[in-house]
Formats: C-alpha cells, sequence, structure tokens
C-alpha cells in the first residue's frame, strides 16, 4: 500500500456509510482508522470472506498489524517473483 491516505480515505467513507453503527462506536473507528492504517484496512477487508470458501477452514481470529516501509522496486527484497524460502513446497503426484 503506498497511498495511505486513500486507504484512510476509503475506511473513513466505508464507515460513514454503514447506517447499523451506533454512533458512539462510529466516532470510535473514524479515530481509530485516523491513527493506524492497519485499523482502516480492518474495515476493508473483511477476513472471514478471505477464507469462506477454503473447505475445512474456520477463522479463529484475525488481526492486522502495519508498518511503514521505504519501498525500493531496485532491491532485490521487493522481487514479487521470488520464492519466500521460508517453507518447503511439497509437490505429490497422485496419480
Amino acid at each position: 500500500m503506498t497511498d495511505t491516505t486513500a486507504l484512510t480515505g476509503a475506511a473513513l467513507a466505508h464507515i460513514k456509510a454503514d447506517e447499523f453503527m451506533p454512533d458512539e462506536e462510529r466516532g470510535h473507528a473514524e479515530a481509530a482508522v485516523g491513527e493506524d492504517e492497519s485499523e482502516a484496512l480492518a474495515y476493508l477487508v473483511d477476513p472471514t470472506d478471505l477464507v469462506a470458501e477454503i473447505p475445512g477452514v474456520d477463522l479463529a481470529q484475525a488481526s492486522w498489524s502495519s508498518e511503514p516501509v521505504e519501498y525500493d522496486p531496485e532491491s532485490m527484497e521487493w522481487d514479487i517473483d521470488e520464492e519466500d524460502g521460508d517453507f518447503d513446497e511439497e509437490v505429490t503426484d497422485n496419480a
């Protein structure tokens, strides 16, 4: 995410449009979104929707965090096509 102003604005618009949110909760939500981009993201992305279609998966808990970083497109650290390397990918042939 490179445009935190757009992220925050979208979250605030989402909160404002929620007709079922009580005013007290709305004020708290707006303050939280203004202070933390991860809160803004949490108002825009429902973690349940991310896993709802995966058979056998039930969401037990979800949380968000964020950290500002400098993006350098030339850095190998930002190579999207590079394997993470933190896990072993096992391929099984069931034929």
